[in-house]
């Protein structure tokens, strides 16, 4: 997901890879961790693992929080532009699913 010249706070960890997905775990540490700068190439869905805050920078340095539920999913089509933020004081993690097969025409 990320260029490695644009590598956030974040840790990620990819826990499948194949011709069709990559699932990988974002954890954020702390406060302000986050993503880096990418361009989203696949349609993705994103799982939190808990309840916590999101903060979404576009390109224009806006800000977007977003309240996320454990469990509940929320997806997104290819080519989001953004860096993600952790805006909780305490650790936080979500699971991406990449779709890496485009059936779009």
């Amino acid at each position: 997901m990320c260029n490695e010249a644009n590598a956030g706070t974040a840790t990620p960890t990819v826990l499948i890879e194949n011709n069709r997905t990559r699932v990988t775990e974002w954890r954020f540490a702390g406060l302000g961790d986050n993503t880096g700068w990418h361009r989203h190439e696949y349609d993705y869905l994103v799982v939190p693992v808990q309840d916590g805050v999101l903060d979404v920078m576009d390109k224009a340095g806006n800000i977007t929080s977003t309240n996320l539920k454990k469990g509940v999913p929320y997806y997104r089509d290819l080519g989001v532009e953004h860096d993600v933020l952790n805006g909780n004081k305490f650790e936080f993690s979500f699971v991406e699913v990449e779709f890496l097969e485009n059936t779009k025409t």
